[in-house]
């Protein structure tokens, strides 16, 4: 399928040099610094932090020149504009003082789709982001498409435009890269659900929060397609009746008008026009309520690509899932081990324990992100015999369950976790780390979480 240049910047021959300021020197920073240094601008990349000394090396070699530990004044004064790494809030000072200067910031996603006038399928959501961008993109590759992945999946966008751009981008896309968009325009964007999350950044404000996973599909016009769950009240209550792009909804069939995947019985259905790709549920390899989901509005990008059905069958068949997303990852005296790192809110803890058919040892805890519990309380009941919690937020978690779960323990590191989740589980039972909390009051993100467990278990 053609699909328009995403704006009039892909264009560079005549862009005029800009002097960039980059703030913050993680993936997208670096990957923004090196695309604008491509493209003839000057840079400065700054951090409030001390920059890891393979970086300096690499900006170095690059000519990019950066300050560390420090954010100068000088800077905002040089700056035409700023690009602003996800993981840095409108609210620190140096941002506050930017934009009481007025100078334009602007999100890594935002520069890097000035670049490239190829497909950009942009994923966000609460919960099934990878999930659905990692099927997706597994779809896209073996219908020789010649996709990239990145985004909020490990390597920037700016980077893959860098050093290795292809035919198709799909993009994992956060709350934090949306709220500095301006233009950004993705030609098929997909709004997975919106429920509580990252609270702690956005000052309880979940309406906020709602409103700027909206932005996805802001710009978008009516040669554009937008994806969405049609069973979630908090995006069918933002859809505007006068929304330009063509719609595609996922979920019930009844639901909406523009029903392009349903669940009739045991089959998948998915719409595209006036032909049908029907499929038996329990051929596919993503199980669970949630991973149905995903797979619709994977399968619905996909046929809007083109992507033939034996393809697409073939890929729902065949698709190995995502690390840290309920991967299992031994089974050891009847028990099993579930390494669901990535479950960082309350709504992933939900499908994880709904998916889960066993008794369950559950492993939480971490940084609380303004959880509400109240969500799990059933499930809990039904299915979690221990608790084991770990983390900043223990006492929170424990006073909320202890009238629901009499067997809780409080550990502190990750080895002792396993070992007495281990212990304390039975013959059949899930032993399940599902965390529903950030990751950073112990490990540098969920990745290193997930793959600690497992050495842990596997250690036993």
């Amino acid at each position: 399928m053609y699909f328009p240049c995403n704006n009039c910047f892909c264009h560079t021959k005549n862009q005029v040099m800009k002097n960039i300021l980059v703030i913050g020197s993680g993936l997208s920073g670096i990957g923004a610094s090196k695309l604008a240094k491509s493209k003839g601008h000057h840079v400065i990349l700054t951090d409030s932090k001390k920059i890891n000394s393979n970086v300096k090396e690499f900006l170095n070699s690059v000519n990019i020149s950066f300050e560390e530990e420090n954010h100068s004044y000088k800077n905002l004064e040089w700056a035409d504009e700023i690009i602003i790494s996800p993981g840095i809030s409108k609210n620190t000072d140096y941002v506050k003082l930017a934009i009481e200067k007025k100078v334009p910031i602007i999100s890594e996603i935002e520069f890097a789709s000035r670049f490239t006038n190829k497909p950009i399928i942009a994923v966000t959501g609460t919960n099934g982001k990878t999930t659905t961008c990692s099927l997706l993109y597994y779809i896209l590759k073996n219908a020789k498409l010649n996709p990239r992945l990145c985004g909020n999946i490990g390597v920037s966008f700016s980077e893959v435009l860098a050093s290795n751009p292809g035919d198709v981008y799909v993009l994992e896309v956060s709350s934090f890269q949306l709220e500095n968009i301006l233009k950004f325009k993705p030609n098929i964007s997909i709004l997975l659900n919106l429920t509580s999350d990252h609270l702690d950044r956005y000052n309880n404000n979940k309406e906020y929060y709602f409103d700027t996973k909206m932005l996805i599909q802001k710009n978008q016009n009516e040669k554009d397609f937008f994806i969405y769950s049609n069973e979630d009240n908090n995006i069918n209550s933002r859809i505007s009746n006068s929304s330009k792009q063509k719609l595609h909804s996922f979920g019930n069939l009844n639901n909406s008008k523009n029903t392009s995947a349903w669940v009739d019985g045991n089959q998948l259905i998915i719409k595209n026009n006036k032909n049908l790709f029907t499929m038996l549920l329990h051929e596919m390899a993503l199980q669970g309520k949630h991973n149905i989901y995903n797979s619709m509005a994977a399968g619905i990008a996909s046929k809007i690509l083109g992507v033939s059905n034996d393809v697409l069958r073939m890929s729902l068949i065949n698709f190995k899932g995502v690390e840290h997303r309920l991967e299992k990852v031994l089974k050891l005296d009847g028990r099993v081990f579930i390494n669901d790192s990535k479950a960082t809110n309350c709504n992933a803890v939900y499908f994880a324990l709904e998916s889960i058919k066993s008794p369950i040892v559950w492993i939480c805890g971490g940084i609380d992100k303004g959880n509400n519990y109240d969500q799990l309380n059933n499930l809990v009941k039904d299915k979690v015999h221990t608790i084991v919690v770990m983390g900043k937020s223990s006492k929170k978690i424990i006073n909320h369950f202890k009238e629901i779960v009499p067997n809780i323990i409080n550990v502190d590191n990750m080895q002792t976790a396993v070992s007495q989740a281990y212990r304390l589980g039975k013959n059949g039972d899930s032993i399940l780390l599902s965390p529903a909390c950030s990751s950073f009051d112990q490990f540098q993100n969920y990745e290193e979480r997930g793959r600690v467990f497992k050495e842990c278990v596997f250690s036993l």
